[in-house]
């Protein structure tokens, strides 16, 4: 059964839990929107007067009045219904920093049962000094409550963890001695440094160290690599379990660095429907979208509603601010439950603004908000942060925090508000428009509903609606990789390569001695399959042509490298988008190359890699 749920004082609501513990297959989208907001002084309906938030945008009086309308509208349509109201835990003492540790891959740190502590070690020799500041911070907190407890529990004093060099400081030292501090890349002011550390760039900010403060700017942009770009989805999973780990450590080194005290939150479980369409977990949909089509990334019946809207135009004015009927949207729910998966739904017959009305009802609808209740407070904390730049650079680690159906499913959405965005001028949805009419279906979600002041209220429109905008302009930038992330990955795979290299070494050393007479000469070790004289060969076991040899050159980059291999291979049915040059083995496991990668810059970074050229799952 489908069920539209009573949202009333829970925008307020949730707005004051967030001040008191602030403490698809669908493809990637490079547009981005455009647009210029106004502040007010006092909002014309009789809502709070408006403060300007210090994300540096304001939102203006027009369109914070459709957001008081989608939110009475979000209201009117749940009258009388009844859920489970969502219950958060919030952590004891000491819990959330065990949590914490445990989720960066250092519960060694407290339980030395947990894994193993050279493991730890490597990840530790990679932090930058905010990194490294963000671990002690965490292990001294826990330190100290389990004194208090008097627990026999071994927690290790933080100098034992990290050996300071003399004189202090907070630098973590290489295995070298040398800290790792990257050297600051020059960069214009709408630039975002993907090189050097987010945390440690604030630090720096913080310090004074820049000659000038930011540009209030709306033009930030990527700086482009030579080694190539890394989006979600590139990497191997054991890769991105690493890349989920650094990017926990530096976004919790970054709030560190503002003064910002995150407490994040645990949903209590509750009884959730295990099948079906609405209401359901985006796992569970995702589990059983994939029992008939492997590979899935957004639940079917998400990619259907946005493919029923773009049937009828984008060019329909007021498209997901007009609210459908709220009697047909129950009813088409209620029928789509049952007729959905079996392909007898007719969709010829569902209006369009009904359609916008299902996509926003079946966001609201999840039992727990897509943004997660772990981090939805993190989400709206970020507009704390003193620039906008550190406020992007936030929100891009915080999309790569969410779990994977979480973060493909916003992918997919903000790709969606993006195309609606593209046909303003017919259907005059501007970047401001569709953020504000979205914010509460993304923020909103069951239970809250005691009463809190309407200014307080208001403060949560303005955040949220802010922070929507920020997913829908900068989503190229958010959902990629930073380099410094990608180096530390890479540089613990090498460290994890010397460990094992260690131990083969021994194990061989050890055969030879046993039978050493019986023992055959070694044969001199052939080279890789990465590059030889100026030249790299590039496999693809897929197809009839399994390899072929190209000459590096300064300009060749990795689309170069597919061109020609289609040219070489006419039987190819293939078509090039699905095709995927990718770096396997050195210091990374896989990677699926950006197309503008230079390969002679790549080779250079891990010279030992192997090239194959793969078909990949839209």
């Amino acid at each position: 059964m489908c069920i539209i749920s009573s949202r009333s004082s829970c925008v307020g609501v949730w707005h004051h839990w967030l001040i008191h513990n602030t403490l698809l297959p669908f493809t990637s989208s490079r547009r981005t929107g455009q647009y210029s907001v106004q502040a007010r002084a006092k909002n014309a309906s009789g809502k709070p007067p408006y403060n300007r938030s210090n994300s540096q945008d304001s939102l203006d009086e027009l369109a914070m009045d459709d957001y008081w309308k989608e939110v009475e509208h979000i209201t009117l349509s749940g009258e009388g219904e009844q859920l489970e109201e969502v219950q958060l835990k919030v952590p004891d003492e000491g819990e959330q920093e065990e949590a914490w540790l445990k989720e960066a891959g250092l519960e060694t740190l407290f339980d030395k049962s947990a894994t193993d502590p050279e493991d730890i070690m490597v990840l530790l020799s990679t932090l930058t000094r905010t990194q490294a500041a963000a671990v002690e911070k965490r292990v001294e907190t826990l330190h100290q409550t389990l004194r208090k407890r008097n627990k026999q529990h071994h927690v290790p004093d933080v100098r034992d963890i990290f050996k300071l060099p003399d004189g202090g400081g907070s630098k973590v030292s290489s295995p070298q001695g040398q800290a790792l501090e990257p050297a600051v890349q020059p960069e214009t002011e709408t630039d975002i440094n993907l090189e050097v550390s987010f945390s440690d760039q604030a630090l720096r900010y913080k310090e004074g160290s820049k000659s000038s403060g930011e540009a209030v700017t709306e033009n930030f942009k990527l700086s482009r690599d030579k080694t190539g770009l890394t989006k979600v989805g590139d990497l191997s999973p054991q890769d991105m379990k690493k890349v989920h780990r650094l990017v926990l450590i530096e976004m919790t080194a970054l709030f560190d660095t503002a003064g910002i005290d995150l407490k994040t939150h645990k949903a209590v479980k509750l009884k959730v429907k295990e099948s079906g369409l609405f209401g359901v977990p985006l796992v569970t949909l995702l589990e059983q979208d994939q029992r008939r089509q492997p590979g899935t990334k957004v639940p079917f019946i998400l990619q259907r509603i946005i493919s029923r809207i773009e049937e009828e135009g984008l060019e329909t004015e007021g498209l997901l601010r007009i609210p459908g009927a709220t009697t047909r949207v129950k009813t088409v729910c209620e029928e789509l439950e049952g007729k959905f998966y079996e392909g007898l739904f007719s969709w010829e017959s569902l209006k369009q603004h009904d359609a916008a009305s299902l996509l926003k009802l079946f966001i609201r609808e999840l039992p727990h908000p897509l943004l997660t209740v772990e981090y939805l407070s993190a989400f709206i904390a970020v507009l704390k942060l003193p620039t906008k730049k550190q406020q992007l650079q936030a929100l891009n680690l915080l999309v790569l925090l969410l779990p994977e159906s979480s973060r493909d499913t916003l992918k997919a959405l903000m790709e969606f508000f993006q195309r609606v965005i593209d046909h303003k001028e017919q259907n005059k949805m501007t970047l401001n428009n569709v953020a504000v009419v979205m914010a509460p279906n993304i923020f909103m979600f069951k239970g809250f509903r005691n009463k809190i002041s309407k200014q307080q209220e208001f403060s949560m429109a303005t955040e949220t609606a802010n922070i929507v905008r920020l997913l829908i302009r900068y989503q190229n930038l958010l959902w990629t990789i930073p380099k410094f992330i990608m180096n530390q990955v890479r540089k613990q795979n090498t460290e994890n390569q010397k460990k094992m290299s260690k131990d083969r070494a021994m194990r061989k050393l050890l055969k030879k001695m046993a039978y050493e007479k019986h023992e055959k000469p070694e044969k001199a070790p052939t080279e890789a399959c990465g590059s030889s004289q100026g030249f790299i060969r590039v496999q693809a076991p897929q197809f009839s042509k399994v390899s072929m040899a190209v000459q590096l050159t300064e300009d060749l980059q990795a689309c170069d490298v597919l061109t020609r291999f289609l040219s070489q291979d006419s039987s190819l049915s293939v078509k090039r988008e699905d095709l995927c040059l990718y770096e396997i083995g050195g210091n990374i496991k896989e990677r699926c190359l950006d197309e503008e990668t230079y390969m002679k810059d790549l080779l250079e970074l891990n010279p030992s890699a192997e090239w194959f050229i793969k078909c990949v799952l839209r």
